[in-house]
């Protein structure tokens, strides 16, 4: 009938930082708004329920709507307000801009979000849609590559080394997994500043090991790095080395397994040592110290091996390479001499480190990257990538070149591909939100 009103086509609940106008507007396309919230308002709401609470002036009213317009982060988009939502049969509409928010969509299996100033009419059209688009097919021509970052003892630079490399990788909007598995002496979280009382990877081994590890798990563990131009997550490392026997054969290898899932790339930062200790002990079944380094060693495409680029720090290279490749067995090796300066090694430092290791170790293709100890500094004082301090630095361009060398543009692009279906693809469920 002329002039009767429309059906609305949603009631929906508004959390956003700009709910008030959003609401008239979506007023306006024919949508029946019940209430808006501040984003963390619901995010309090949601932790007053996982804790036992009652939450009844926001749950109340959200139980009634058929979906949430929802302002996406890490503080809004959590487990407990997902399972919460799961419960009162209420869809989530995300809304969400940056790289790290859209992959957290992704991770809980929201879809793809529309962005935070989106047109009303948009939000309007999606809310009406039956269900959400389906993934798109899985193809696994291009599988994640986890990169291994070993060097001798010594302090050669491979904590260093692996942040740049994590942080170039995921330039183009890749997700990049950062991971410390150092059980000597685990130092990423203290150089880019992170807690390192949480979780961490010690307790995504423990997962694993139960078999309930997966990218939504991963996801709540991690600890994002903050980076314009893409996503890197960081799993930090033991707090304390003598909880090294948390981190077995069995864990690692399971973990890393279920990382290959979880991003596009994941970069695995080991301890030197390489020793093997079964001769020495009666306890076959026991901890190993090492075993850490080795798995993560046996599970990597890619070993990316760091010498110092000092006649000390190569002989120690050289020592250790062919325990290396004993190891790893035909995986492929990139070697990398880190600190290149001329003071240390007299004229044509890069002459005499090129032709002493092809002499003793066969190795013909090596990777500089020079010192660079102003933007080293900064980085350590501001205890951020050097890449982000220093953008110029000699030693962000060596790395740069270094990654468009071990990837590819064509790799980097298909596999961002396949593991943006991958997370799309991830069923929104309760039964996946689980707490270490």
């Amino acid at each position: 009938m002329i002039g009767a009103p429309s059906a609305p086509l949603a009631r929906v609940v508004i959390a956003h930082d700009h709910a008030t106008r959003l609401a008239a507007e979506l007023r306006a396309e024919g949508v029946e708004v019940l209430a808006t919230l501040a984003p963390q308002a619901l995010a309090d709401a949601a932790a007053d329920v996982a804790l036992g609470g009652e939450a009844a002036a926001v749950w109340s009213v959200l139980a009634e709507a058929d979906a949430l317009v929802l302002h996406a982060s890490r503080e809004t988009l959590t487990a407990a307000a997902v399972a919460a939502c799961d419960r009162h049969g209420v869809r989530i509409l995300p809304l969400a801009d940056d790289a790290a928010s859209r992959r957290l969509v992704g991770s809980f299996g929201l879809g793809e979000p529309l962005g935070t100033d989106v047109e009303a009419w948009r939000i309007a059209r999606a809310l009406s849609a039956p269900t959400m688009a389906a993934p798109e097919p899985l193809s696994d021509s291009t599988p994640t590559r986890i990169i291994a970052v070993w060097g001798p003892g010594g302090a050669p630079g491979r904590s260093t080394l692996a942040i740049e490399l994590a942080v170039e990788l995921a330039r183009g909007g890749r997700h990049v997994g950062l991971i410390d598995a150092d059980t000597h002496g685990p130092s990423l979280a203290l150089a880019l500043g992170l807690a390192d009382e949480g979780p961490g990877f010690a307790a995504v081994c423990r997962q694993a090991e139960l078999g309930g590890l997966d990218a939504r798990e991963l996801t709540r563990v991690s600890a994002p790095l903050t980076h314009p131009d893409g996503s890197v997550d960081v799993l930090t490392g033991l707090n304390r080395p003598s909880r090294w026997p948390e981190l077995s054969d069995a864990r690692v290898t399971a973990a890393l397994a279920a990382c290959r899932e979880w991003a596009d790339y994941v970069v695995v930062d080991v301890a030197a040592s390489l020793e093997r200790d079964e001769e020495i002990v009666s306890d076959l079944d026991g901890p190993r110290r090492n075993a850490a380094t080795l798995a993560a060693l046996r599970s990597a495409d890619l070993v990316v091996a760091v010498a110092s680029a000092d006649p000390l720090g190569v002989s120690r290279f050289l020592r250790g390479y062919d325990e290396l490749r004993a190891t790893i067995g035909v995986t492929p090796v990139s070697v990398v001499v880190n600190r290149l300066r001329p003071g240390a090694l007299g004229i044509d430092a890069r002459g005499q480190v090129r032709r002493t290791l092809e002499r003793f170790a066969g190795i013909t293709q090596v990777t500089f990257v020079p010192l660079d100890a102003r933007a080293a500094d900064a980085a350590m004082l501001s205890a951020r990538p050097i890449a982000e301090v220093a953008p110029r630095s000699a030693v962000t361009q060596a790395v740069r070149r270094l990654v468009g060398d071990l990837v590819g543009p064509g790799a980097a692009s298909a596999s961002q591909g396949t593991k943006a279906r991958r997370r799309r693809g991830v069923a929104q469920s309760e039964e996946g939100l689980r707490t270490a």
